[in-house]
């Protein structure tokens, strides 16, 4: 996501990699000898934040020793300044708590507007590291908007069809698609955000999508979907597998790809 968007900005004046796959868990990333030596010769690392990456980021990083993306240089780029975050953790967190991101939810390219953010945040960045680009950078950033505003026109007898339907979701990941369809997530198959349901929790989510009405489980492609077939059985649900990121799934390759692709998907479950 973060690389489609960077790509469309930076265009022919960048050459942009990415190191994690749409089909793999974001929060576990295996930190390969090669995304170091690939870092050795980076000028900018852009991260999503929000600690989604702290399990094997700062091994890439401080393994790379390039001066160009440490903390505090500007080749190293926290992509969710840029953002509005959702879910920012109020009091004393820890682990009891689940897998929980105390500076807020990291899963925030699902909304467009965020998505606007991102690629300006790349114009700014690029211009700052490059300014013989800037105007490059500035054109192509205008295009990516204009193409995001087609296609959000495009889609929106879908968004209209979508707003108030009640869904449940597995991971707090759709939170952002969530705010922009209008959907209504009337529960988790988490009790907590990385751990797994219990009996006593399935029970009282089956109770929940019986009263709400709820049809459709969302869930990524790399969880396990045992667990959302048993609920969906017990409640005439359909199970939506759905990407989070470019690449999820065959077919997926863009950023609008991506949203075109899970809103139309939802639509056609709705």
């Amino acid at each position: 996501d973060l690389h489609d968007i960077a790509h469309s900005v930076g265009g022919a004046r960048t050459e942009v990699i990415h190191i994690s796959e749409g089909y793999q868990d974001p929060h576990f990333v295996e930190a390969k000898p090669s995304f170091v030596l690939r870092l050795r010769k980076a000028d900018v690392f852009a991260f999503v934040g929000l600690d989604l990456e702290v399990g094997w980021m700062s091994l890439l990083v401080d393994g790379s020793r390039n001066p160009k993306i440490r903390p505090g240089s500007p080749g190293y780029l926290d992509v969710s300044r840029a953002i509005p975050v959702l879910d920012v953790a109020r009091g004393n967190v820890d682990r009891s708590q689940g897998d929980v991101h105390p500076s807020g939810n990291p899963h925030y390219w699902l909304d467009p507007e965020n998505g606007r953010r991102i690629a300006r945040l790349f114009r700014d960045r690029f211009s700052q590291l490059d300014p013989a680009g800037a105007a490059t950078y500035a054109q192509n950033t205008r295009a990516f908007e204009a193409s995001l505003n087609a296609a959000e026109k495009a889609w929106a007898p879908q968004l209209a069809k979508l707003r108030g339907k009640p869904v449940v979701a597995w991971h707090t990941s759709w939170k952002y698609l969530a705010e922009y369809t209008k959907i209504n997530i009337v529960g988790f198959m988490e009790p907590k955000p990385g751990v797994p349901p219990s009996p006593a929790h399935l029970a009282g989510l089956i109770g929940t999508m019986k009263r709400t009405g709820a049809k459709v489980i969302i869930m990524e492609p790399f969880y396990d979907r045992k667990t959302a077939d048993f609920v969906a059985a017990r409640t005439g649900a359909k199970v939506l597998i759905l990407p989070p990121s470019v690449g999820g799934v065959k077919g997926v390759s863009d950023y609008l790809g991506l949203l075109r692709h899970d809103i139309q998907q939802l639509a056609n479950a709705l």
